[in-house]
This record gives structure tokens, C-alpha cells and sequence, in this order.
């Protein structure tokens, strides 16, 4: 365990909804995993109801009673955005879903904003409880080998604590990346060639006990790696952002913005 904390701040999207209390046990399992403060944001203004509920809902999952609350009225997306960057929040959780549609989870707006604009890491719930279940399958979207070692090294911390059973580590080959690097005349790296590079990035990460299974996916889109999250029944999807999405959010991953599969933590 590192002796600093991944995340020194962490906050979570709070609404009176149903789910108001799932979503915070949820948050309470993330602030015990990575050793953080938690504080809870909420896109109103401050009133004695408000202030009883919260109240309420920290007793009730034995949270500290003086948890701090961001209080900000306005539009629900732009409030958390506002608070994130004011307050330097490093991890932002939400609950993900509006609706599903023939059975695919669609991200609601709120949830949308955060996957494309936050100024923090962003872990979102799709199907948050009131007693959170373990995350037994997990898999890594490898998107840039280069900037992802951080990221998967807290993947690893996560895995460990929940007692994960299998941790995949996937890479996405594309057309276009086909035809990439036939433009930069290199011979197209076959499935195996892809998986044992995989296998070196898992190996640069030293040892661990954690499962670990490499798995080239093909496909013309990213859909397939939120297909392949539901054939395996993944509790958890982590995808890490090149540092270039500081400034642009990736356009080979605005998939993410439309449907995923289950869990997503995407690391900023």
C-alpha cells in the first residue's frame, strides 16, 4: 500500500433520488479503498430539509457527521463541475444511469459532462447498492502503454482490495490502427504479437497476486471493448486518459459518453 493516498480528495454527486443512499455507500467503499476524505456535493441551495437529510443518510452508513457538503445551486452537471475545480477534487463519483434502452446502459447527461469535462478522475455507478457488492471482474483498457503505468498500478490497489478473480487487461486494435501503421510501413501486429506486449506491460508492474488475463480485442469501434466488459460479466471498467485529454477529450473514446457495460472509472 502506498504510503500517500491515490486520491487525497474525493467527493460525490449527491441527489435526494432513490438511489441517494446507495450511491453513498458506494462512495463510502471507494474513500475506504483509497484511504481518502470524502465530501459530498449537491447542486441546491442549503435548507433545514437538506441539512436533515444529509444528516440522516451519514448516520445511517456511519459516516463522520461532519462530512463536509459543497453546496451549489444551479444547473446539476455545471454545479459538480464548478465544485470539482474550485474545491481540487482528484475523484469525482456519480450515479451513471437515466435509463436503459433494449437492455444497454445509457449515460445520463449529468454522468456524460463528467466522462468528457472533469477536472478530476471520474468513477461512476451504474447499479449502485445500499450493502456494495464486491467488484470481481475488472478490465483495463489499455489506451497509451506510455501513460498508463500509474493507472494501472491503482487499478492493482483496487483489485486487491475488492479480492478480485480475474483482472483483464485489454487492448483495443482498431482498422484505423491497422491502416496506421501499414501507412508507417509496419507489418500489422498479429493477436498473439498484441497480447505479449500486453503481457510486458502487466510484467513492467511487478509481482502481484492478483489474476491477470491479456486479451487483444478487434474491432471498428470502442463499442467492442464495452462489448467484451458485458461477455464477461465485469463489474468494473477503468479506462486511463492520455494527458492530452487535459485539454480535448479523446475522439476515439467518446463511446464512453454513450453506453458502458457496468462500473466505469475513468483516470484523469
Amino acid at each position: 500500500m502506498p504510503n500517500e493516498p491515490v486520491y487525497k480528495n474525493i467527493a460525490v454527486a449527491s441527489t435526494f433520488s432513490p438511489r441517494f443512499e446507495a450511491v453513498l455507500a458506494e462512495a463510502k467503499r471507494i474513500r475506504d479503498r483509497f484511504g481518502s476524505t470524502l465530501s459530498l456535493i449537491y447542486a441546491g441551495e442549503q435548507s433545514e430539509e437538506s441539512t436533515r437529510k444529509f444528516r440522516e443518510a451519514l448516520a445511517a452508513l456511519q459516516l463522520p457527521a461532519d462530512s463536509t457538503v459543497h453546496y451549489h445551486p444551479g444547473d446539476p452537471a455545471e454545479a459538480i463541475l464548478q465544485v470539482v475545480k474550485k474545491h481540487n477534487v482528484d475523484l469525482v463519483l456519480a450515479g451513471a444511469l437515466e435509463k436503459e434502452v433494449v437492455l444497454h446502459p445509457f449515460l445520463g447527461n449529468v454522468a456524460r459532462r463528467l466522462v468528457r469535462e472533469a477536472a478530476a478522475s471520474v468513477f461512476l455507478f451504474t447499479k449502485p447498492e445500499r450493502e456494495p457488492r464486491p467488484m470481481r471482474r475488472i478490465v483495463f483498457l489499455l489506451t497509451d502503454p506510455a501513460e498508463a503505468h500509474d493507472a494501472f498500478a491503482q487499478t492493482l490497489q483496487l483489485a486487491r482490495a475488492e479480492s478480485c478473480e480475474r483482472l483483464y487487461v485489454v487492448r483495443l486494435v482498431t482498422p484505423f490502427d491497422v491502416a496506421r501503421a501499414a501507412a508507417g510501413h509496419e507489418a500489422p501486429r498479429s493477436d498473439a504479437e498484441q497480447e505479449l506486449a500486453l503481457e510486458r506491460f502487466v510484467l513492467n508492474a511487478g509481482e502481484t497476486d492478483v489474476p491477470i488475463e491479456v486479451r487483444a480485442l478487434r474491432g471498428n469501434t470502442g463499442f467492442a471493448a464495452a462489448d467484451f466488459g458485458a461477455s464477461v460479466t465485469a463489474d468494473l471498467l477503468v479506462v486511463p486518459l492520455p494527458s492530452s485529454a487535459t485539454r480535448e477529450f479523446p475522439a476515439n473514446l467518446t463511446w464512453l459518453t454513450d453506453v458502458i457495460p457496468c462500473n466505469l472509472w475513468l483516470v484523469r
